[in-house]
């Protein structure tokens, strides 16, 4: 039996996988790992590859995550002493991005104040639809008011503030103005370092517009999904499409700050890096957890690293922060450019899980985060989109030109790839906040994923619980309570009427709902969750604190989430039906294992058996990584290529 690994061929060989398991809180993760000094290593895995390939002397610039204990005198006295020059703080993380010289770094990991070390990766762009989505279905809304005179509204994202954390955003285009010809962009911040707020690169605007572009010319064509949502562009990818996540941090930072100056309810996440530190040491997870905790949806590409360059499939490629539990990860499907679903499918490169992230304890044994990902999937092949003036992608391959109009303000371009499906559930976020403001994040994310239509033949790792369905997710979160608090019981009713049949019909095809989540390494099912309160649904919690797991199974926590939730017992491939239906796969209690590495890097211990033969690997790239924006530029699926 062999797994396909990048290029490599490794024969399996049977092996004592040891297991190692911990609850899935970072806090209390944290308070182990500290009770026990030594327990994992303190610097990421990709940063001492750089340090000991460099000369001694030569800096490195990395991010230094400080114990929340630690003072800001403490913190800058041991930086004083270490001879480290600061480039970069964080208002509202305990984090500084430091340069240094390489053989310095094991010596301050080595300091008591000091949580963990990783490099200061750079980034780069990753390479119809409101019909096929369900969109139009549920624009307009009509309401009956006290008085019984009907009232109707549009479901347009009014009054929403959506990030586009990106490449810039060009600010003139049409598809960013109101009706009255003024910006929907309300707020432009460079975190790149060359003083501009515009799209040079080409990636923003097409992803802007996707979520919340209005339609160019006379009759309205190419909406995005949530035409009337303002905009705020925060611009981490500079001209060349590249930036740094100490950048990228730096605008997360300012999110923290200020989401409710601007009412910023969702933030686009179209890029990433490979996914190397647990999501519990990564920076960009963390500050992701950090606004889920206020509040904040945060959407995130799964990457495009769904295929080699021979075109064979691989698995275990999500992208940082697509690994994060808290985010809602989106992979990409293809509509085929037909309004029925009927004969979508999820596209080759779109990046499966599980996640391969990973901490190294003081054996170095590298123990995997292995979390079921990606959440769900959106039509992302050959997405029309707003074309910045002049911008690079669209000079550079001129063949891309959607040809709607040789204006530079009403130009639109075809791009491919999970960053073209990220800002569609992003516009959805939006039109649900905007159908219910009281919503959560992980309200939110439930509802997605529950409405979400598994698509038959694609195994868990590849779409989630299915593809979105926007019109099925509406509705559903319309019904949803707005009193729900604190102190509201597991098991109360979480809806104002009886749940709505769980099928939605989309040019003239109806389907039925996955009717269920995902939860880290298993995924739960039934009528309760969509019917009864969950304590998960809260702020300060995610989803995946509904389960509780040992070193042979996991179960329901029933102080979190109430009885007549069934928890999956097994990977599926869909048949189509409800989440729950289908092929078994592999058991869920696979993931549970460590991933033990053999001495030449090579997986042996956890490589998982899939139907087609092929099994997950590592799937870890090591060495100059690059933050990537999540698109591809493609004349179809299977010649997908990134810019």
């Amino acid at each position: 039996m062999t797994l396909k690994l990048g290029h490599n061929m490794i024969r399996l060989v049977p092996v004592l996988v040891v297991v190692y398991l911990f609850a899935a809180f970072p806090n209390e993760r944290n308070a182990l790992a500290q009770s026990r000094p030594g327990f994992f290593a303190k610097v990421s895995a990709d940063l001492l590859e750089r340090v000991r390939r460099r000369a001694s002397r030569d800096r490195v610039n990395v991010i230094v995550q400080f114990e929340n204990n630690a003072s800001s005198l403490q913190i800058n006295a041991l930086l004083l002493n270490a001879g480290v020059s600061a480039t970069r703080s964080f208002r509202n993380l305990n984090t500084r991005v430091v340069s240094l010289p390489a053989n310095a770094v094991e010596a301050l990991a080595a300091q008591s104040q000091v949580r963990y070390i990783s490099f200061d990766k750079p980034i780069k762009t990753f390479g119809h639809l409101t019909t096929t989505t369900g969109t139009e279905a549920i624009r307009t809304q009509t309401v009956t008011s006290l008085l019984g005179i009907n009232i109707t509204t549009t479901l347009d994202g009014a009054g929403i503030g959506i990030a586009i954390v990106d490449s810039g955003i060009d600010a003139n285009h049409s598809a960013f103005r109101n009706s009255l010809g003024l910006s929907r962009v309300i707020v432009n911040q460079d975190f790149t370092g060359e003083n501009r707020t515009d799209d040079v690169y080409g990636h923003g605007s097409h992803v802007a517009s996707i979520a919340a572009g209005r339609g160019v010319l006379s009759n309205g064509d190419y909406p995005g999904i949530a035409p009337a949502a303002s905009l705020v562009n925060l611009r981490v990818l500079n001209s060349q499409g590249e930036g740094t996540t100490s950048g990228l941090l730096a605008a997360l930072d300012w999110l923290l700050t200020f989401h409710t100056t601007h009412n910023i309810r969702v933030v686009n996440l179209s890029i990433g890096t490979p996914a190397v530190d647990a999501y519990w040491n990564d920076p960009i997870c963390l500050a992701v957890r950090r606004l889920v905790d206020h509040g904040v949806i945060v959407i995130a590409a799964a990457g495009n690293n769904g295929k080699d360059a021979g075109g064979t499939k691989v698995y275990g490629q999500i992208h940082s922060p697509g690994n994060e539990p808290s985010a809602i990860t989106v992979g990409a499907s293809n509509s085929l450019g037909t309004d029925v679903r009927g004969d979508d499918t999820v596209t080759t490169y779109s990046s499966r899980g599980p996640t391969r992230s990973y901490w190294t304890d003081a054996n170095q044994v590298k123990h995997y985060d292995n979390i079921i990902k990606p959440d769900l999937v959106a039509p992302g092949n050959k997405i029309v989109g707003a074309a910045a003036s002049a911008n690079h992608l669209l000079t550079i391959h001129p063949e891309l030109d959607a040809e709607v109009s040789s204006m530079d303000n009403y130009r639109m371009m075809y791009l491919s790839g999970t960053s073209m499906a990220t800002p569609i559930t992003a516009g959805g976020a939006a039109l649900l906040l905007q159908a219910n403001p009281t919503l959560t994040p992980n309200l939110v994310k439930s509802i997605l994923t529950e409405t979400a239509q598994p698509l038959a033949g694609a195994d868990m790792f590849e779409q989630g619980t299915g593809e979105i369905n926007i019109s099925g997710a509406v509705q559903l979160a319309k019904l949803v309570r707005t009193d729900l608090n604190a102190f509201t019981a597991v098991g109360a009713p979480l809806l104002t009427a009886a749940p709505p049949p769980p099928q939605t019909t989309i040019a003239g095809q109806t389907f039925t709902w996955a009717q269920g989540i995902t939860l880290n390494h298993t995924y739960a099912y039934g009528a309760s969750l969509a019917s009864q309160y969950q304590k998960i649904y809260e702020d300060g919690y995610i989803l995946n604190d509904g389960v509780v797991e040992d070193e042979l199974m996991l179960s329901i926590n029933p102080s979190r989430m109430s009885s007549g939730v069934t928890l999956g017992t097994s990977i599926l491939v869909s048949n189509g039906g409800p989440l729950g239906d289908g092929i078994s796969l592999l058991g869920t209690n696979m993931l549970l294992g460590n991933g033990i590495m053999t001495g030449d890097g090579l997986m042996i211990g956890d490589g998982i058996l899939i139907g087609d033969g092929i099994l997950i690997g590592d799937g870890i790239m090591i060495g100059d990584t690059v933050l990537q924006a999540q698109s591809a530029m493609t004349n179809g699926d299977n010649t997908a290529f990134m810019p």
